[in-house]
């Protein structure tokens, strides 16, 4: 279990993600913050940066937030 601190940037234009020098990401996402549509996003292109299947992935703090905390078990 593996637990990493993240920057969402939802609406953009395109999906991305950029690692920080502490080892935290920022996401970039297409996904609007309505209906946790961000969130979804968010799941699918770190489970795509991953290679690890979506449901592995949880976000366990900041669901409203733009910082989030994800957990990850592999």
């Amino acid at each position: 279990m593996k637990r990493i601190k993240i920057k969402v940037v939802p609406n953009a234009k395109a999906e991305q993600i950029q690692t920080s020098i502490d080892g935290d990401l920022k996401v970039w996402v297409r996904g609007k913050p309505v209906d946790g549509e961000a969130n979804k996003a968010v799941i699918k292109i770190l489970s795509k940066h991953f290679d690890l299947a979506p449901s592995l992935i949880c976000i366990i703090s900041g669901i409203t937030s733009r910082n989030k905390v994800i957990e990850i078990n592999d």
